[in-house]
């Protein structure tokens, strides 16, 4: 193994030269990293949403980098690199299914994890946020993935669908049940939330 590139936290380590002609190799390795190198953070999150655990989704990330590398003269430069990343993630995915899914649930809610959380959560209180990283780790795996896809990741349902590779009605359907399962997970603690702040006003009130 030779060129050690950095991809966020994790190192990749990409394969020797006699893959490809020795004269092109450079340019296409530089290429390759610019191409995919910026969407690692994604990828790890989304790994990380699949296995529900921070060692196996790294790898989860590392063979995808690797397909992904071997098969870079497929690629048509210009084209969606991210969902091409993508596709390849869910296939390295699925081909270890048995291995990836036998692992238990684990949740992770350090420093470390929230840092690599997009936008659209970043600004939920640490409490909430646990609520919801929770409740989104209860779901099914493919109601996990087509929230993480398109939710959190901000792919279309057309590109979920090629991403996923099945119809685009399909898609549209898990997203729909998705939403409506991680509300259902959702309700409880937010039925608490407010019984509570109704307490806190009641108990305000009588002391005034």
């Amino acid at each position: 193994m030779v060129s050690i590139v950095q991809a966020g936290a994790q190192v990749l380590r990409l394969p020797h030269p006699w893959e490809r002609a020795e004269a092109t190799v450079p340019n296409r390795q530089v290429e390759f990293e610019q191409v995919a190198l910026p969407h690692s953070a994604s990828l790890l999150r989304v790994a990380s949403r699949l296995t529900l655990d921070s060692s196996t989704a790294e790898d989860l990330v590392q063979e995808t980098y690797l397909l992904a590398w071997r098969s870079f003269h497929q690629f048509e430069s210009g084209t969606n690199a991210r969902a091409w990343l993508f596709r390849i993630l869910f296939n390295a995915f699925y081909g270890q299914g048995r291995k990836l899914r036998g692992v238990p649930p684990l949740v992770s809610i350090d420093a470390s994890d929230a840092d690599r959380e997009p936008a659209a959560t970043a600004h939920l209180p640490l409490a909430d946020f646990a609520e919801v990283s929770q409740a989104l780790s209860r779901l099914s795996q493919q109601h996990r993935a087509v929230l993480m896809l398109g939710v959190v990741e901000g792919f279309t349902c057309q590109e979920i669908s090629g991403i996923l590779r099945v119809p685009i009605g399909t898609v549209m359907s898990r997203l729909s049940r998705a939403r409506q399962a991680l509300r259902a997970q959702l309700a409880p603690a937010e039925l608490k939330s407010r019984a509570a702040a109704r307490a806190s006003a009641s108990c305000a009130q009588k002391e005034a």
